[in-house]
């Protein structure tokens, strides 16, 4: 006779194997998170939004209470320029709705039973993530907004907008892309040119893509493929390669002394990506990077999308990896910064060090990323004979000029005396050879 906790057994076992098909089918469909605690402990605040919610995570905080105000008018503006009613937006985001709550992992029981709620929540949130992605269109910048307006407008601008960007961009304030898509079909029926209205929305806000968004799934994910560019993979050509001797412990100043020079890829209004990192005739590529306020949220919200969506990759976490490695010092960043890799927006050299050593640790560094085929040819480079005795000479003297400032004018005092020499034995030596001839 079975045990009771047998049969109890046999039969979770069952209810398991009923579920495994849906639940792999729910999974697929997962690409929101909640971060979890053990990675939110290097800075909560990184995760959190600081003036305005999207989707249910961050709904009806106190301190977001204010925007909530601003979202109506948003909406209604939004229908007033678009010539929408609110119905026919309802209607065309309740055909997805299941999709939508889908895209969400740990939805909490009440977003899932009151279908109502939802729609309103993405209705009024959907509306003003457009009409924010409208403003940074410069051709529709302010559109019908008074020229007071608290959010839409040059004021606005200036010191409300930089911190709905950033907002924008937290793993936990996401909406799904269909939202916006779904919303933009109300004024382009045919989908194609909704896509391509979004499409072209995004592209000014991100400033990193301007291709079909049929593939991502949300801001945050757009905004890291757009750093991309492409996949390692496809850059190699599909074939996957472990390497062993893609480790890297020398800082930037070391590799300069080893005879590796630093040049940006990207400035300005160009942005550069981490695709194209490469090592060349003793020349290292890195991107043009920005150091500002916002740095280290969005490096955060980044490497957290990585670790919790499965297949998104590694690519920008193994970059912040090999940032922390390459920073160890104020000459570092000085380096960095006039070979333009580095922009400094938060002040002293110290603080710079400090972030890209906290974002760095405890990181798991992926050796098959585009970072890991570039340090491997780096590697190669600086186990030749005259790379080592370049490194060990020119590190001797700066090692020494840190408390010897007079260690520089002595070499090149040595070298002088020793040309001075070798020309005074010449002058000795050529007229005894020319009075024997």
């Amino acid at each position: 006779m079975d045990e009771e906790w047998v049969i109890e057994l046999n039969q979770e076992l069952k209810r398991l194997k009923d579920e495994a098909l849906v639940e792999e089918c729910q999974w697929g469909k997962r690409s929101i998170y909640k971060v979890p605690t053990r990675m939110t402990d290097k800075n909560k605040k990184a995760f959190q939004p600081q003036v305005v919610s999207f989707g249910p995570y961050h709904h009806g905080e106190e301190h977001l209470m204010p925007m909530e105000e601003h979202k109506h008018r948003a909406l209604f503006h939004f229908l007033e320029r678009t010539n929408m009613s609110l119905q026919s937006i309802v209607d065309n985001l309740t055909k997805v709705v299941e999709d939508l709550k889908d895209s969400y992992d740990l939805l909490g029981d009440d977003w899932q039973s009151e279908t109502g709620r939802f729609l309103r929540l993405m209705v009024l949130d959907g509306c003003f993530m457009l009409e924010v992605l409208c403003y940074y269109d410069r051709r529709d910048r302010f559109g019908n907004y008074a020229p007071n307006d608290p959010i839409f407008s040059f004021p606005g601008n200036l010191h409300v907008m930089p911190y709905i960007r950033r907002d924008m961009l937290l793993l936990e304030n996401q909406l799904p892309l269909r939202v916006l898509i779904e919303l933009a079909a109300g004024i382009y029926p045919e989908k194609r040119h909704a896509r391509e209205f979004v499409n072209r929305l995004i592209f000014w806000f991100t400033k990193s893509i301007s291709s079909d968004t049929r593939e991502c799934l949300h801001l945050l994910d757009i905004f890291r493929k757009g750093m991309l560019w492409s996949s390692p993979i496809e850059r190699r050509g599909g074939i996957i390669h472990i390497f062993d001797d893609c480790e890297i412990t020398v800082s930037a100043t070391e590799l300069h002394e080893a005879g590796i020079s630093f040049e940006a890829i990207g400035t300005g209004r160009t942005i550069g990506r981490i695709e194209e990192i490469s090592f060349k005739d003793r020349v290292f590529r890195l991107p043009f990077l920005v150091v500002d306020d916002t740095t280290e949220s969005m490096f955060l919200n980044l490497m957290a999308y990585e670790r919790l969506h499965v297949g998104a990759g590694n690519e920008v976490t193994s970059y912040v990896y090999f940032m922390g490695t390459i920073i160890k010092n104020v000459r570092d960043v000085i380096l960095l910064k006039s070979n333009y890799i580095i922009q400094n927006g938060i002040g002293s050299e110290e603080a710079v060090v400090e972030l890209f050593k906290s974002l760095s640790k405890g990181v798991m560094y992926n050796p098959n990323s585009i970072v890991g085929w570039v340090l491997r040819d780096i590697n190669v480079h600086r186990r030749k004979p005259w790379v080592k005795y370049r490194a060990n000479f020119f590190h001797g003297y700066h090692v020494s000029t840190q408390w010897n400032p007079w260690a520089y004018w002595s070499i090149i005092f040595a070298i002088l005396l020793f040309t001075l020499t070798v020309v005074q034995t010449a002058y000795t030596i050529f007229p005894y050879y020319r009075q024997n001839k």
